[in-house]
């Protein structure tokens, strides 16, 4: 995955230290389908997840990399949740922590493809057929599925 230039200028000065990141993911849903890709990073089939970038807008931020990601256009219509991600440690041994916010998204156009170097596959999926999911984006979809009058978060 590419690492937004931002990051890496915030590297430079902190090293391997933890940083705090902003997170958004997006549960694109439409005829009770749900567009997953397959990333590049891992192979495993995902909910779509993107970094906010200074002064981006969160929901601006999920239509930009779903967008980015698949080539389709998106309309946020809710958060779903917002959370705290467990911290770890990535390859290079950069330390980092997720505050993500999950949106509920629908598809307004373009069609689903590979549209960057971050998938391998991208594809529509029937919620009642889904590939196997990370545990994290299981919950997230959970989540988004529910008729919740207000988003999901979790209390220490």
């Amino acid at each position: 995955m590419p690492t937004p230039q931002f990051i890496l200028d915030l590297r430079e000065h902190i090293g391997h230290d933890p940083l705090w990141l902003s997170g958004v993911t997006a549960v694109v849903v439409e005829d009770g389908r749900i567009l997953l890709n397959r990333r590049s990073d891992n192979g495993r089939w995902a909910l779509l997840h993107g970094i906010v970038e200074p002064g981006e807008q969160p929901a601006d931020t999920v239509v930009r990399e779903v967008r980015e990601e698949t080539g389709v256009t998106v309309l946020p219509e809710r958060i779903t949740s917002v959370h705290t991600l467990p911290a770890f440690a990535c390859t290079n041994g950069d330390q980092v922590q997720y505050l993500d916010v999950a949106f509920r998204c629908r598809p307004l156009s373009g069609e689903a493809v590979v549209n960057d170097e971050e998938s391998l596959a991208v594809a529509w999926f029937p919620l009642d057929d889904l590939p196997p999911l990370g545990r994290g984006d299981a919950m997230l979809l959970e989540k988004a599925l529910e008729d919740r009058p207000s988003p999901w978060f979790a209390l220490s």
